[in-house]
């Protein structure tokens, strides 16, 4: 998470830059004529909006992948991936019930399961995308298929 985090602030300061040099002209212009460079101009705005949110992407692509690790350490260490399966199933069914309104959203990565209940599906590539967690269904898929490699 580190190396991530390091790659997620060297690309903010890319855009950090592109953002300042936007600001204070610092390229973009034709020297003949002071004018400013439209498609310049464009690619820059573009790398202010698109950059931050690759930043955090790749954040969260990371922790994804870490969650599934744990996951499977988890399994490695206990020898059961079934019990670990079925307490994530508890879980997410338990939230299902009861969930967790006074739960600050920024604090949502620190939770097993959605603290909010609801939204842990499956759902679109597009929602996924935007997960601290893998959803609890494809979690429990993966430990199910441990069962063979753990034995």
């Amino acid at each position: 998470m580190t190396v991530a985090a390091t790659i997620a602030g060297a690309i903010a300061v890319l855009a950090d830059f592109a953002r300042w040099f936007l600001w204070f002209g610092a390229f973009g212009r034709d020297d003949r004529e002071g004018n400013a460079n439209p498609l310049a101009l464009i690619a820059v705005i573009v790398a202010i909006i698109v950059l931050p949110i690759a930043a955090i992407l790749i954040q969260l692509a990371i922790s994804r992948a870490r969650e599934f690790l744990a996951d499977e350490g988890g399994a490695y260490i206990s020898g059961k991936p079934l019990a670990l399966a079925s307490a994530l199933a508890k879980l997410e069914k338990a939230v299902s019930f009861v969930p967790m309104a006074d739960a600050n959203p920024a604090t949502a990565h620190l939770f097993i399961v959605n603290p909010f209940g609801g939204g842990q599906g499956l759902g679109s590539w597009f929602v996924n995308l935007f997960r601290t967690h893998p959803p609890t269904e494809e979690r429990i898929a993966r430990l199910q298929a441990l069962v063979m490699r753990v034995r």
